[in-house]
């Protein structure tokens, strides 16, 4: 099942949102996002993990056809007061989602690896029901501040006490495992302290500098393209063994 949000969570994890540094350091990882995926407006999307809504928020204003579905009713009621009623907020888990084969357009992870029982089985179901591309954005293992948070973990309780962390390598084997050899770029936010915004958010947003893998935060999109099995198979067929006279 993995970690599901309760009450103080998930009115912790929003207000989190609510700190200048942290929401700068959102603002990254939905551009990092909305780059990597792009998304065509009047789309279909899923947004696996949908949580308090944030991200949900930024795909509606980019025009999409959005749908969301987290295993917290604390999380979705937080959520839900945010975006009314113009997206379709499912209760369930990244595991087995209750949707169709290829019945979106786009799916997205948006920290929602670290906290499922079986990240591998997330992804299938991802792939499973998405027929253009998945972005998944995970909090990097390599990473100076995955770092800090592993050890504050050792000291203090926090909602990374229940997050496992993930490198771009291993996204990647996970990847390969399912799906094969198939189409996916990848790019990292967050390297720097946020000391002076401005001038931090530019060099975040350099396509070279994203290029390092060890930033905090590794966005991937992921083209599922769909795989076929073939088999060789004999063929039967009746052989005539007259011969019938020839005239010369």
């Amino acid at each position: 099942m993995g970690y599901v949000f309760d009450f103080h969570n998930a009115r912790f994890y929003d207000n989190w949102f609510q700190n200048p540094a942290n929401r700068f350091a959102l603002s990254l990882e939905t551009d990092l996002m909305i780059d990597m995926l792009k998304p065509e407006k009047g789309r279909t999307l899923l947004d696996i993990g949908c949580g308090t809504g944030e991200s949900l928020l930024k795909y509606l204003e980019m025009g999409l056809q959005v749908t969301g579905i987290d295993p917290s009713p604390y999380m979705l009621d937080i959520a839900a007061g945010k975006i009314k009623n113009r997206a379709d907020l499912h209760r369930g888990f990244a595991e087995r989602l209750p949707f169709d084969d290829n019945f979106f357009h786009y799916a997205s992870l948006m920290t929602t690896l670290e906290f499922v029982e079986e990240p591998k089985k997330a992804l299938e179901e991802a792939f499973r029901v998405t027929k253009d591309r998945v972005f998944i954005g995970v909090l990097n293992r390599y990473a100076l501040k995955g770092f800090q948070r592993r050890v504050k973990g050792i000291f203090t309780s926090t909602i990374f006490n229940h997050a496992q962390f993930f490198s771009i390598w291993e996204l990647k084997k996970i990847i390969k495992t399912i799906l094969g050899d198939v189409p996916l770029s990848w790019g990292t936010v967050c390297q720097f302290p946020f000391a002076s915004y401005r001038f931090v958010s530019m060099l975040e947003r350099n396509s070279i500098i994203q290029k390092c893998p060890f930033g905090a935060f590794i966005g991937m999109v992921v083209v599922p393209v769909p795989r076929y099995k073939t088999t060789a198979l004999s063929i039967k067929c009746r052989v005539n063994h007259s011969i019938g006279a020839v005239e010369g």
